[in-house]
C-alpha cells in the first residue's frame, strides 16, 4: 500500500514527453466495462479536489493580502525590507569588508598624494614667484599696465 500511496505523491509534474507518451497510448482497449467506469469516477473526484483546492487556496491569498493590509504592509514596504535586509547581509560578508577596507585604505592614500602634490604645487609656484625672471615679468606687466592707463587718460 505504501507504495502505490508514493506512486500517487509524485513530486515531479509530467515533462511534455510524458505526455504525450501517456497522450497516444490506447489504453481503453485493455480495461473493462467496470474499470472505465471507476477510472471516470475518480477522474470526476479529481477533477472536484483540484477546484476546491485552488478555491482555498484562492481564499487564504485574499485573507494574507487582507492580513498585510491591516498591517499596513504593502509591496513597496516589503521591497523596502527585502532591500534593506540584503544590504545588511551584503555589508556583513567577508568579501564587502575587505574590500571596503581596501578602497578605504586607498582613498587614503590617494588623499595624502593629493595633498602632497597640491604642497609641491604651492611651493613651486612660491618659488618661481620670488624668482628673478618672475620679478622681471612682473615689473614688465605693472610698466605696460601703468602706461595703458596714462595712454587712456
Amino acid at each position: 500500500m505504501e507504495a502505490q500511496a508514493q506512486g500517487l505523491l509524485e513530486t515531479e509534474p509530467l515533462q511534455g514527453t510524458d505526455e504525450d507518451a501517456v497522450a497516444s497510448a490506447d489504453f481503453s482497449s485493455m480495461l473493462s466495462e467496470e474499470e472505465k467506469e471507476e477510472l471516470k469516477a475518480e477522474l470526476v473526484q479529481l477533477e472536484d479536489e483540484i477546484t476546491t483546492l485552488r478555491q482555498v487556496l484562492s481564499a487564504k491569498e485574499r485573507h494574507l493580502v487582507e492580513i498585510k493590509q491591516k498591517l499596513g504592509m504593502n509591496l513597496m514596504n516589503e521591497l523596502k525590507q527585502n532591500f534593506s535586509k540584503s544590504w545588511h547581509d551584503m555589508q556583513t560578508t567577508t568579501a564587502y569588508k575587505k574590500t571596503h577596507e581596501t578602497l578605504s585604505h586607498a582613498g587614503q592614500k590617494a588623499t595624502a598624494a593629493f595633498s602632497n602634490v597640491g604642497t609641491a604645487i604651492s611651493k613651486k609656484f612660491g618659488d618661481m614667484r620670488n624668482s628673478p625672471t618672475f620679478k622681471s615679468f612682473e615689473e614688465r606687466v605693472e610698466t605696460t599696465v601703468t602706461s595703458l592707463k596714462v595712454q587712456m587718460k
